[in-house]
């Protein structure tokens, strides 16, 4: 049998993960602490869900196919956002509503690259997009990034050939949380419009990020949807992550293109989480704003605990959004590692093998822990686990 991309892509690691808890028991007095998934486990706020509710019961609409592209209504609504947010002039014509942010950039590489064409990505990278790009036959160039966990523009720019289509970043990251200074986005763009390609920006962790007003640019550069594409979700800010709702940013003539995939895979993205969605944008501001500060303090105290775990030599690498990524102190690889943490401790976390190319060295000894669901509670038996390890 033919071996296909598809068998040929590694399986997710998410889901590989979780069969590392079957059959194990965790006992009261030590429950599991599950760190390895970047997705909210509470349900939206009873406002939201009540709104969902009214328009699964009255609008008729809301269970019929919609536009390709999305509800207009979502498409304005997002466009305003962004204006305000990041100080653009962009329209609806420039938006176009997703089933999720995956399927964003999944649209967005559709509209750029043919079979061997190459997409330069950052590693550690955020594995979804490297599965993509395996299975749509378009090789995944690796960029190591360097102090702080930030990519090099100079180091990109010596990676780029005939055949590279797109630059793609993820801000705040993932897996390793950091922010990109505006500087070296604007960089990563200019970089790109020289060579005529396209800069991908996944904005997923945007309203997660700690720095208030725009974190880049890019809007506001003349032409600037020429070159720069902007991926969104609204899974994490209103915690809709079983509804699949994200956004593709782009010039209008890109979404004409994108429109054709988008039709065949999903027809047009659901429509109770499209209504939901809008109605965040309407009415949820504050509470966002108050989600973003719980994060925010999560954060410090991932900061403020940490000793704890440097006194045994480990190192925190990148922190920010909902991910800390950090270095472990113990001569076996994280592939190893991370299976016995949860028998030996409780906790399932990802290894840091899942985010660099096979082959590599530079992720066995590294973890990703997302800590966006532990309170400050959580994150303290966090490291009282990791900190009372001996292997």
């Amino acid at each position: 049998m033919k071996m296909t991309r598809t068998a040929s892509t590694f399986a997710p690691p998410v889901m590989e993960a979780r069969r590392w808890i079957d059959g194990v028991s965790f006992p009261p007095d030590r429950p599991l602490i599950n760190v390895s998934q970047a997705a909210p486990v509470d349900p939206p706020p009873d406002a939201l869900r009540q709104a969902m509710a009214d328009a699964a019961l009255m609008r008729d609409d809301a269970h019929l196919y919609g536009p390709v592209l999305g509800m207009p209504a979502l498409r304005a609504g997002l466009s305003d956002q962004i204006n305000r947010h990041y100080g653009a002039t962009t329209t609806a014509e420039n938006v176009a509503i997703t089933s999720g942010c995956n399927q964003a950039f999944a649209a967005a590489i559709a509209t750029l690259c043919d079979e061997g064409d190459e997409v330069i990505l950052p590693t550690p990278w955020y594995f979804n997009h490297k599965m993509w790009l395996d299975m749509a036959g378009v090789a995944s160039v690796p960029l190591p990034v360097s102090d702080g966990m930030l990519p090099d523009v100079a180091a990109a720019k010596a990676l780029i050939t005939d055949r590279t289509r797109a630059i793609a970043l993820v801000t705040p990251n993932n897996p390793a949380g950091v922010e990109y200074p505006d500087a070296l986005v604007l960089g990563f763009y200019e970089l790109a419009k020289a060579h005529g390609i396209a800069l991908i920006v996944d904005e997923t962790y945007r309203d997660f990020d700690s720095r208030s007003g725009a974190p880049h640019a890019l809007f506001q550069q003349d032409g600037w949807d020429e070159t720069f594409i902007h991926l969104y979700s609204f899974s994490k800010a209103y915690r809709l992550t079983g509804h699949r709702v994200g956004a593709l940013v782009a010039s209008p003539d890109r979404l004409a293109e994108a429109e054709k995939f988008l039709d065949t895979v999903a027809i047009c993205p659901g429509q109770i989480g499209q209504y939901a969605a809008l109605w965040g944008l309407e009415h949820l501001g504050q509470w966002v704003a108050g989600e973003r500060d719980e994060i925010l303090a999560r954060r410090q105290a991932i900061t403020d605990g940490f000793p704890m775990l440097a006194d045994k030599g480990w190192e925190l690498m990148g922190l920010g959004a909902y991910f800390a990524y950090m270095r472990h102190p113990f001569d076996m690889s994280s592939a190893d590692l991370a299976p016995r943490l949860v028998e030996e401790a409780g906790i399932l976390c990802l290894p840091g093998n899942m985010f660099w190319p096979e082959g590599t060295t530079e992720g066995r000894t590294q973890l990703r822990i997302a800590f966006a669901n532990l309170d400050a509670a959580g994150i303290a038996e966090l490291y009282t686990r990791l900190s009372a390890l001996t292997l």
